[in-house]
């Protein structure tokens, strides 16, 4: 392979003339053609450019890069280019290149918007976002109603599989997750409380907090990722291969048939998976504060027992229900709001997570407050 090089000459009558030598071939350190580029900037600019490649070897996509910088440059300082000296192949390849010129406001161009310009659209995005998910929940309750009256149309195969993939198909990671946050929350309060002479009630804390607050939260945000994630992909896949226009051309309600069957089975499995998400927590717990405290596992159940109490169970238990309606809600909402593309599935996907995660955060802190005002 011979080098490849790149020389411009001042020629006869004003002109300038551009050698190409060498293999011109990408990747193989091709020089700059900046030297020409300045050549056609400086003052006086020639009359015209032209080229010689009698030494010229191999070529591609590399000489036809260069030719059209500098050709470009040419146009833009009025200098006529002279092609004759090119290969037949470069100068059919230019010729088409520059065969229609370009659109005015085709390429693209990115514009720094100001902060607060920034904040304003984001503030616009929200308040639609908003505005979308409560007109959506609004028809998800005539829905409800329709289901209620006997006069929705869906499938009881579909509810059922749905109830199955919320509910059976989730206790893997549920169990896994609960069982070490679980123990997470021991090793915190035997370290802490043994300081002070009352590891044993580590059993008390791992009760509590997972019953009242982990135990709803963690699994409501598993099923964010999960099942909200899934619930957003198959909406949104159904909806770019018009599965949802097929179903409103034979004359049924898409929400009936696709959204509220899954919000259904999330919201009847919710509790169950918060309960059992509990028992698992308060096993890791159990597994860590016998172990660290050198108690017997009969002293750990009675002081788990003593510790929950029925407020504390079904207030964990109404959580639970509010963050699976929300998740699902969220899920589905992003899946019939979702484009026509296969870009915008995995975008809508993305947003159900991420609204399902801020939806459980907001609500739970509006729960606690409401709690802890009426003591439960």
């Amino acid at each position: 392979m011979t080098e490849a090089l790149l020389q411009s000459d001042p020629g006869s009558g004003n002109s300038l003339v551009v050698t190409f030598s060498g293999d011109w071939l990408l990747g193989s350190g091709l020089p700059s053609a900046t030297h020409v580029l300045r050549q056609l900037q400086q003052s006086p600019r020639p009359a015209s450019v032209s080229f010689t490649t009698s030494l010229l070897g191999e070529w591609d996509t590399g000489l036809i890069i260069a030719l059209l910088a500098i050709h470009r440059e040419a146009v833009k300082q009025n200098v006529e280019v002279d092609g004759a000296g090119l290969p037949d192949g470069a100068r059919r390849l230019l010729d088409l290149a520059f065969a229609v010129p370009e659109r005015e406001g085709a390429r693209r161009h990115s514009k720094q918007k100001r902060f607060l310009e920034r904040v304003g659209e984001s503030v616009l995005e929200l308040s639609e976002n908003g505005k979308d998910l409560l007109t959506f929940a609004g028809e998800l309750v005539l829905s409800l109603r329709r289901y209620a009256r006997g006069t929705a149309t869906y499938l009881r195969s579909d509810l059922l599989q749905h109830i199955q993939e919320a509910g059976a198909q989730a206790f893997a990671i549920v169990s896994v997750i609960s069982f070490l946050i679980g123990m997470i929350f021991a090793f915190v309060g035997v370290m802490q409380l043994s300081m002070f002479g009352a590891g044993i009630y580590t059993a008390d804390l791992v009760a509590v907090a997972m019953i009242r607050e982990m135990a709803p939260i963690m699994t409501a945000i598993i099923m964010a990722g999960r099942t909200g994630a899934a619930y957003a992909a198959q909406i949104g896949t159904m909806k770019v291969n018009e599965e949802i226009d097929a179903l409103q051309t034979l004359g049924m309600q898409p929400i009936d048939f696709l959204v509220t069957p899954r919000v259904i089975a999330l919201v009847l499995m919710m509790p169950l998976l918060t309960m059992y998400a509990s028992l698992m927590g308060i096993f890791g717990g159990m597994a860590v504060g016998v172990v660290m405290l050198d108690i017997s596992l009969v002293q750990y159940v009675a002081q788990t027992v003593n510790a929950v109490g029925l407020n504390s169970l079904f207030g964990g238990l109404f959580k639970s229900i509010v963050y699976g309606s929300l998740v699902a809600v969220a899920g589905c909402q992003q899946g019939m709001a979702c484009g026509n593309s296969a870009l915008a599935v995995g975008q809508s996907t993305t947003k159900a997570v991420v609204m399902g995660i801020v939806l459980i955060v907001v609500s739970a802190s509006v729960l606690t407050v409401i709690y802890i005002n009426i003591g439960i």
